[in-house]
Order: structure tokens, then sequence, then C-alpha cells
């Protein structure tokens, strides 16, 4: 079964190739009331070559280009490192309530008890899932809250009087890592798996000294693995007076079962629209939660949501905190959708979903991996990598993954991580059954086959859709970013 690569398909010209002169999408009564003039300088100039069209025009033009959408809704969407799983709409319901929806960040804290009662209680649900002693909701977005991490921990080291100026970073880690800690003003140190899949505390410690202010570790990290040494690791950069990032992109894998505070890290960000079901994409609005240790806690962004007897604050008396990192108290919005996601799973849900979540990945390896190449054979968690090592026919990734489009598939993520030549990064998360990882399986298999025996298909793939294989390399370096009306 192929999904979604029969039936018609709906073209779609851009809206400036339907415009008729005289064409309009709406009718205006007479004017009653008698005529006036404004300003020139409040009158706006004709807009050159602006589309004349009728109403049937610009309602079907969007209609079409909404089926050209593909997301979560439509399909399995298989990114791995993305964890992209199915928001729930009760979310979405609750997020619109009228008392939600409508409040307004400049409204006192006197009339907004609902809204801070509903972050204070959404901060302790996520330092209870992570082990932490204290949650920040402010950053906009996972990679924010890497940079409020990291600038926690620069304010802790100066704090101590002590300028580190070094940070660790496996190469199994986020790409975002290296960038976040260079921004933050800091020497990015890269340290080799060596082939290992995993980091080991012996190579940690030989990287270890007085300059290394933190390691940045992604776990599981990006290969799906377990950093099973991660306690150790620890161990050894506090003792060496440094501190410990976790990037939480992962912790889908983790929550319910093991929790990142007690092995030793010290801050870790979250990504709602990961592992808590908010939406996902599309450029925001984002939510990247921070957790910390207690020795980080005064260095939070401020203002804190802080509860006083049976009220709720803000608490901007902060004299250590790294300031304010985003207008307001953050992406509140999304903050309703994940504790909406938390309340209505508890925590055996939680627990479940992470469950699940490896079991899915792990029922893809065991269906792939006697066909394709498995660069590592530790036992993968969330996600797993391939290889195109095996394919035939001098076929290679991209080959692969313009093929699956043609079967009804979104692409999993190709090429990361870099570790891996070749990289097949697939995560299926909790929320797809399996007859949906055996359609895709299947898929695999086929197109496997397909390389060794008519590697044409995959060179000329995909051959379904309304644009074929695309110039992808000049479309990056010479992008057209306007529209010129025809002379």
């Amino acid at each position: 079964m192929r999904p979604g690569t029969s039936g018609l398909q709906l073209n779609e010209k851009l809206i400036f190739d339907h415009s008729d002169p005289g064409r309009k999408g709406y009718s205006l009564p007479k004017l009653d009331v008698p005529t006036g003039s404004l300003p020139a300088e409040l009158v706006r100039e004709e807009v050159s070559g602006f589309p004349e069209v009728s109403e049937v025009d610009v309602v079907r033009h969007f209609t079409r280009l909404s089926t050209w959408n593909y997301g979560v809704d439509s399909g399995f969407y298989p990114l791995g490192s993305c964890t992209m799983k199915y928001n729930p709409k009760i979310n979405e319901k609750v997020a619109r309530l009228d008392g939600f929806a409508g409040c307004h960040p400049y409204t006192s804290e006197t009339l907004s008890q609902g809204a801070l009662g509903l972050m204070y209680n959404l901060q302790e649900a996520l330092a209870e899932i992570s082990g932490f002693a204290a949650v920040t909701l402010q950053p906009a977005a996972g990679a924010h809250g890497e940079l409020a991490g990291m600038l926690m921990i620069r304010a802790w080291h100066e704090a101590q009087g002590n300028k580190r100026t070094k940070v660790l970073i496996p190469d199994t880690a986020h790409g975002t890592n290296p960038a976040t800690a260079a921004l933050c003003g800091y020497e990015v140190v890269p340290i080799e798996s060596k082939g290992a899949g995993v980091l080991t505390a012996e190579t940690v410690a030989e990287f270890m000294d007085d300059d290394v202010a933190a390691l940045m570790v992604t776990n599981p990290n990006t290969l799906g693995l377990f950093e099973s040494d991660i306690k150790k690791i620890c161990d050894i950069v506090h003792n060496g007076g440094g501190l410990v990032y976790c990037d939480g992109a992962n912790l889908n894998a983790l929550m319910g079962i093991a929790r990142p505070g007690d092995m030793g890290i010290d801050v870790m960000h979250f990504n709602l629209h990961k592992t808590f079901s908010t939406p996902h994409g599309g450029g925001g609005p984002g939510s990247g939660p921070v957790g910390v240790s207690a020795a980080l806690e005064p260095f939070r962004p401020a203002p804190v949501v802080v509860k006083q007897g049976d009220s709720y604050g803000l608490d901007y008396e902060r004299p250590q905190s790294i300031g304010r990192l985003r207008s307001f108290y953050g992406n509140f919005g999304i903050m309703v959708r994940a504790y909406a996601y938390i309340l209505s799973m508890g925590g055996k849900g939680l627990k479940r979903a992470s469950q699940m979540a490896v079991l899915n990945a792990n029922y893809i390896r065991a269906r792939l991996e006697k066909v394709f190449d498995l660069p590592h054979k530790h036992r993968s968690l969330h996600e797993v990598v391939l290889s195109d090592k095996n394919l035939g026919g001098d076929c290679h990734t991209l080959d692969l993954a313009k093929r699956l489009i043609d079967y009804g598939f979104h692409p999993p993520t190709i090429y990361f991580p870099l570790v891996v030549k070749g990289a097949i990064m697939i995560e299926p998360t909790e929320t797809e059954s399996m007859e949906i990882l055996d359609e895709f399986c299947d898929a695999m298999l086929a197109i496997a086959e397909e390389a060794d025996k008519t590697p044409e298909l995959l060179h000329d793939a995909p051959t379904l859709t309304r644009v074929k294989r695309l110039d992808e390399t000049t479309a990056a370096r010479q992008p057209c970013l306007c529209w010129l009306p025809e002379e």
C-alpha cells in the first residue's frame, strides 16, 4: 500500500497569475454619508501589480495551497532527533478557552491568578519529571533555552570569581550546542566518540582541566543511544570545577523512566514542541523551559513565577539573575498545551509514552537492520540511525529519501548525525501504530530491492509529485525571494 500516491492532485498558480483587471472579490453598498478626505501622509499609495481576483479565486487558491501542506495530522513524520509526535486536539481546545486565549500580558497579577497558577504548576511538573530543583518557562524555543542554560552556567562561574574559557562538546551532541557555547563567549572543544557511539568517562577525563566551564551533552544522543557513563562523566566534570549541560531534545525516551537531574546534570532545556506535544514547526511560537540544580537557581531569568500562600505572583527581585530573555513571561499558549498534555497523561501515561517510543524505534530497527547497514550495535532508544552503505545501484541516502515520497511517506532525517556517513535517522515516536510502522518498513525494504534491480527509479525520484527532483544546491545558493510582474 502506498498512502497518498494516487487520486486527484490539485496544482495551483501564483495568486498574481489569477489576476484579471477589474475583477473584484467584494461588493460594497453605495456611500450614504458625506465624502471626506484624509491627509496625504495617511493615504497608502497604490500597490503596483497587486492581484485583482474574485472571491472564489481567493478561496480556491488558498484551499488548494492548504492541501499541499504535510504535517503530523496528514501522516507519519519519522524525523529523527525531532520527535514529531501527534498533537492531541484536547490541548488545542484548552488553549482556546477564553480565560487563557484572551488573557492580556499587561493584566495585573491579581487578575491573572489562573494563568500564573498554571505556569507555576507547569514549572513544578517539569521539575518533578526531570529531577531538577527549579525551572524557568521564559525561553521561547529549545535553542533559546540552551542560551539561557549556558548564560546561567557562565554567571555561576563568574559569581565564583572563576573565569573559565572552554566548553567540551562530543560529536554526538546536537548541532546547536557548539553555536550556543560560542555565542556565550566560550571556546568550543570537540570530543570524538571514536566510533563507539557513546562518550566514555575516560575520554572526558582526558579533556578536563581548569579552563573547562562545562560539558554539553545530549542524552540520549543523536545516535539514539543512552550515554551509559553519564553519572561517572558528571562526577568527573564536577570534581574538576565544571558543570554539565544536557540537551533535552530527546527527553521523549526518558520521561517517567529516568530523570536527568538524578544523573548529576546541572541544567537542561525542555522542548515542549517535542516531548510535550505542542505544535511543531512553521517558525513558532515555541517554548524551551530550562531546569536547573539548586546551585543555579538564583541565576534564573527574571521574573520568576512564585506561590505566595494561596496566591501566585512574579518575583523580579533576583540580584543574581541573568536578566530577562523574553518579553513578558514566555509563550503562554504553548505552556497551556503542554500542561494539558501532562495532566491528561499523568505519571503512568508519560512513562508509557516513553516505553512505546523506544519499542517503536526498536521495532523499525528489527525489521530493517538485516537489509540496511546499522553502524552502531548498541540497543537503540527512541530513534535508530541506519546508513546507505548497503544500498546497491550507486544509490545513496538522498535517492532513498526522494523515492520514499513516491511511496507516500515523508522522508526521515538524512545525513545527520555527521558521525555516520550517509545517515538515515528514524524516530517513530509513541503515537504511530504497528500498521503504519509496517507500511513504512515495507516501503524502505521495497526501495532497497529497487536499488539492486532498478536503481534508475531511485535516481529519478520523486516521479509522482507535482514537482520532480529539484536542484537543491542552486536553490540554496541562488534563492528567488521575490515575484516580479511580467513587463
